[in-house]
């Protein structure tokens, strides 16, 4: 029995169309991938809001993992290449901000009760005050990148 190039061509043809276009992710799955990795810095900004030195510290660490993690999702769509580039900066500066009001702290509860170490408190209470007022900053941004993540996110695809 003979079977003809044309009968054999169709539907390789075919299964190769629709492998191509299952391993194509698509604005949902991507959308996904994105909003998990924020979820994850998000969820460890609540849990540790107010902790002490040794806390900040392992935070400003984890967020800094949270941003590679962000940072390396290979996303296709430009939009939220956009979020994500906002989000990797934002995460970038909590961690640093972080992790410099932790060491402000830690150095102001090793001061010594001395004219030296009141200055050391004052230096370690404007590092914290500057830090945490950059965090805030960077909070509204993140806010602000979140919600329009969000809002895109919710639209279907075009």
């Amino acid at each position: 029995m003979l079977v003809s190039h044309k009968y054999i061509i169709i539907p390789v043809s075919l299964g190769i169309a629709f492998l191509l276009a299952s391993c194509n992710e698509t604005k949902v799955t991507q959308c996904e991938r994105l909003i998990k990795e924020v979820k994850v810095g998000t969820s460890l900004l609540e849990k540790n809001k107010g902790a002490q030195v040794t806390t900040s510290l392992q935070l400003a660490k984890d967020l800094e993992g949270v941003t590679n993690k962000v940072r390396d999702l290979n996303l296709g769509d430009e939009k939220l290449k956009e979020y994500q580039s906002r989000i990797v900066k934002v995460y970038e500066a909590l961690s640093q901000n972080i992790g410099k009001a932790g060491k402000a702290l830690g150095s102001a509860k090793t001061a010594q009760a001395s004219t030296a170490g009141r200055e050391t408190i004052q230096k370690a209470r404007e590092n914290i005050n500057s830090a945490l007022q950059t965090a805030a900053n960077s909070a509204k941004e993140f806010d602000s990148s979140v919600s329009g993540l969000n809002d895109y996110c919710s639209k279907p695809e075009s």
